[in-house]
């Protein structure tokens, strides 16, 4: 953000609660601006505060924030925030307006309340810019309709587009048949032999052709090898492309942590996930498994009956359906049919609610996260910041179909992800792009 040239280039900023709740430390990222939060934020965040999910914690540590910065001042008056290149906030109670958000629109809403206390400051701040910051598409689209400039809250969200196609696939021809085959023979060449001295990509994977043969392959960069890599099985699984094929070798590579499997439904992501986390079994002590609950309608996980267990299995059941295909690959009396029925018995294999993973360590676990989209980038930081030794985390999803209200595809927690850990030695990321579900899936994602 460019610095003020003078009092009157200092901006307001007022902040709307969605941006609270996504980083409760927002209110320290707008420079040497000032900063307003309407007492109607402050009253949201009271309904917020109590609960176990990241939107509860940043609701409480918010109001910490603003309890510590207040400690010898009326925060309804302007307020220094930390900091010597910051600027100042305040608590603007409700105003009186010559212009009402509750008349214009016709209803009485928190959000309207939000509106008139920037109308109020643009009515009585006349030298200065007053922006609306909010998460909300449609809260920023009335702000406009009043002549009140509305922006996303940018913090953390993707700059560059180009990121988001990123496919961790790259695709190299008339390449040499002796290095082909050197591949084929020993299962790894010199990286140097084929990709020269210029920059490589860490931990991607190479599909090699030579004018006869090609070949698959991934770039060790902790070795800096290429690594010839096999459609193997996995638990009766055998991927079916070659992006699936790479995607099972970082699942199943022990030297790879940390794996997000980016794709379309029907890709195959969360089932060569599962298939991978049950051939590696015995590697580690449980596997869990989770997606982010995302309510539909207003069904949500509270009005639900039952035990914590019960409320969660009607949004896990798109991993039981995968479960369940990678079982039914074996007849009942099969012992590999068997071992999963015993897994799930035994809480070796068990869904994990993403809300209590603050404050544990998880050591000794393959944990699946699915619909990592879903997530903001705080909680794709806490979960990773849980793992303990011989932990290894895989997240799936597609950046492009979210379901959370605040978020999109540029400032979601998995392509936040994908950004920040590219080039990591621990990380690998693929991208699968060809529909294998059937042709009546890749019908719907191509035509419909």
């Amino acid at each position: 953000m460019p610095r003020a040239k003078s009092e009157n280039d200092r901006k307001i900023f007022v902040l709307d609660t969605s941006v609270i709740l996504y980083a409760h430390n927002s209110i320290m990222n707008f420079a040497e601006h000032d900063v307003v939060i309407p007492i109607t934020v402050l009253e949201e965040l009271d309904q917020f505060k109590k609960g176990n999910d990241t939107k509860n914690f940043e609701a409480r540590e918010f109001i910490r924030l603003l309890d510590k910065l207040s400690q010898d001042h009326m925060i309804h008056n302007w307020t220094p925030l930390d900091g010597k290149m910051k600027g100042n906030f305040r608590v603007l109670m409700n105003p009186d307006n010559q212009y009402n958000a509750n008349e214009i629109f016709g209803e009485e809403k928190n959000d309207h309340r939000i509106l008139n206390a920037a109308l109020y400051l643009k009515q009585f701040e006349k030298n200065r810019k007053v922006i609306l910051v909010s998460k909300d598409i449609n809260l920023r689209l009335k702000a406009k309709s009043l002549e009140i400039h509305a922006e996303d809250y940018e913090t953390g969200k993707i700059k560059n587009i180009d990121e988001l196609e990123n496919t961790g696939k790259y695709v190299m021809d008339n390449v040499d048949i002796t290095s082909i085959n050197k591949l084929y023979d020993q299962g790894f060449v010199e990286a140097k032999e084929i990709l020269g001295l210029k920059r490589r990509k860490g931990n991607a994977f190479y599909i090699l052709r030579s004018d006869k043969n090609s070949v698959l392959s991934f770039y060790n960069s902790q070795e800096n090898i290429l690594e010839r890599v096999d459609k193997r099985l996995a638990y009766n699984i055998k991927p079916k492309n070659a992006e699936q094929a790479f995607a099972l070798h970082a699942i199943m590579d022990p030297n790879i942590k940390l794996v997000s499997i980016q794709g379309v439904a029907g890709t195959g992501k969360t089932l060569l996930a599962l298939a991978g986390a049950l051939e590696l079994r015995r590697e580690y002590k449980q596997i869990f498994l989770a997606r982010p609950v995302v309510p539909l309608s207003n069904k949500d996980i509270g009005f639900l009956p039952g035990d914590i267990k019960s409320k969660l299995n009607p949004y896990m059941e798109p991993l039981w359906d995968n479960l369940k295909f990678i079982q039914n690959q074996f007849k009942e009396t099969d012992k590999e049919f068997q071992k999963i029925t015993e897994m799930i018995n035994q809480e070796k294999l068990v869904i994990q609610p993403l809300a209590y993973i603050r404050g544990r360590s998880l050591s000794n676990i393959f944990f699946i996260v699915d619909e990592a989209q879903n997530l903001t980038p705080h909680e794709i930081k806490t979960i990773i910041s849980r793992a303990g030794d011989n932990t290894k985390i895989i997240f799936t999803g597609d950046v492009f179909q979210i379901d959370t209200p605040y978020l999109d595809s540029q400032s979601n927690g998995l392509s936040y992800l994908i950004d920040r850990a590219k080039d990591h030695p621990l990380y690998a990321h693929i991208k699968l792009e060809k529909g294998e579900r059937s042709e009546l899936a890749n019908l719907a994602n191509e035509l419909l």
